[in-house]
């Protein structure tokens, strides 16, 4: 009803620069109505008022006329009254995440609006999520849109890595787990002299512990077609005892490039890794990423990174790593979308032993639900060592799969954090009966962009 026939007016209108003016008589009545909080305005009345306001310069009124739109039974007008506080919020008020929020509930009760979705996405470009962003743009376009909003599109795609992004992203979960050491479940260990037993320690272990993931990410303008990014992550296992604790930071810095609708990054990294508290590994070095935009609905990205990692636990497993994947994502349609991906990784070790080549594929489905988003992930890996260990009686060969299935409750949302279920399931055969595990393993959580 409203969307579709005040939308694209309302746009200019709240970029512009309006002139101040003196409120009517029939609006400074509708102001005491509305300070009251009387319910006898109309909503046509009552979207009448909250222009004004804007035109006024009083967000803070503008705002409460639509938040009491909000709550309107129709469809239509509260749909309206979302779509427009939203705008508001990010081009008065720069609050993009508020109005990624609104946009998002729209979508969640109309899921075919693409004009909506068009904006969600210029949300998350703002934010700093590229590949959000870049989703909900294909997903965009999986409709037929009006001349103007294609134009739009293309305007805030050409855009996508122009802009200054800089955020928090944080999970935060209970997660259950049947082998929190990804260890054998045998009690002893074939070798060449003989069958030893296992310490506790050394095998299967189950456990409930605390997930902890965040990345906080900086980019600046460097010049008309580079940014500079400066991003930092960390993810995190934590258990009562402190056996298991697994945790680890990464920093990433480096230019990105843009050209034509191509997007070039370079970084320089460096990770630490603790396992039971103490120092593991220490890794350096670099990664480059190649995305490339196919059509509307496709993107094509390839990432390739050489690093170095020095074990402090063993000297002959430090090793140099060479690694590169090819990804493609493609929507499907406004509410689906589909994604593979094909990797390959050396690993040289100072011990041949340790030395190993992985190759592997995955699958990943993407789908939305009423106001849950469900993404389901399948992996297949094979690793192969240069040499058998001098312990054991057979060189490594691993056959490893993978999948988990996770689900994001926005209708159980407060303010910017919406719960957050994860199961996910490992089987890894291996010809080194250590190294042979099976691990299911949940996460009950939070997640938001703060």
């Amino acid at each position: 009803m409203y969307l579709a026939s005040l939308s694209l007016a309302f746009v200019p209108a709240i970029g512009a620069q309006l002139p101040e003016s003196e409120p009517s008589p029939a609006v400074m009545a509708a102001t005491e109505v509305l300070s009251a909080k009387s319910l006898s305005l109309t909503p046509t009345e009552l979207f009448i008022l909250a222009d004004d306001a804007i035109r006024r310069g009083d967000i803070e009124l503008a705002q409460s006329a639509y938040e009491a739109l909000v709550a309107n039974p129709d469809l239509e007008i509260r749909t309206e009254a979302r779509f427009r506080l939203a705008m508001m919020l990010a081009d008065l008020r720069q609050n993009y995440r508020a109005a990624a929020i609104l946009f998002r509930t729209i979508l969640d009760e109309k899921p075919d609006a693409a004009r909506v979705r068009i904006e969600l996405a210029r949300m998350q470009l703002l934010l700093g999520d590229m590949r959000s962003a870049e989703r909900e743009f294909r997903a965009a376009q999986t409709q037929t849109l009006p001349p103007e909003v294609e134009q739009l599109v293309r305007f805030y795609a050409q855009s996508l890595s122009a802009a200054k992004p800089s955020g928090l992203n944080v999970e935060l979960a209970i997660a259950p787990d049947s082998n929190i050491n990804r260890a054998t479940t045998s009690d002893t260990l074939g070798t060449i002299i003989g069958n030893f037993n296992l310490s506790e320690d050394a095998q299967a272990s189950s456990g409930i512990g605390l997930n902890l993931r965040g990345q906080a990410f900086f980019k600046t303008r460097m010049d008309e077609r580079t940014d500079l990014m400066v991003r930092a992550s960390a993810n995190g296992d934590f258990y009562r005892t402190g056996t298991f604790d697994d945790y680890s930071i990464v920093l990433q810095a480096g230019p990105t490039y843009r050209s034509g609708r191509d997007r070039i990054s370079f970084s320089a990294l460096a990770g630490w890794r603790w396992f039971g508290r103490s120092p593991f590994s220490f890794s350096y070095g670099g990664n480059a990423e190649w995305a490339h935009p196919i059509g509307k609905r496709a993107n094509l990205r390839v990432d390739g990174a050489i690093t170095h990692r020095t074990d402090r636990f063993s000297a002959q497993r430090s090793a140099d790593n060479f690694a590169i994947s090819l990804g493609l994502d493609r929507s499907v349609s406004a509410r689906f979308g589909i994604g593979g991906r094909l990797q390959a990784q050396r690993d040289v070790a100072n011990d041949p032993g340790y030395s190993t080549v992985i190759g592997g594929v995955s699958a990943l489905v993407f789908r939305e639900f009423g106001k849950t988003t469900a993404v389901l992930n399948l992996g297949y890996s094979h690793l192969e060592a240069d040499r058998r260990l001098d312990l054991f009686p057979n060189r490594r060969v691993d056959d490893r799969y993978s999948a988990s299935v996770a689900g994001t409750f926005r209708t159980l949302r407060i303010g910017r954090f919406a719960p957050v279920i994860r199961v996910s399931y490992e089987r890894n055969r291996s010809s080194v009966e250590i190294n042979d595990f099976n691990r299911i393993a949940g996460e009950i959580g939070i997640a938001a962009a703060l």
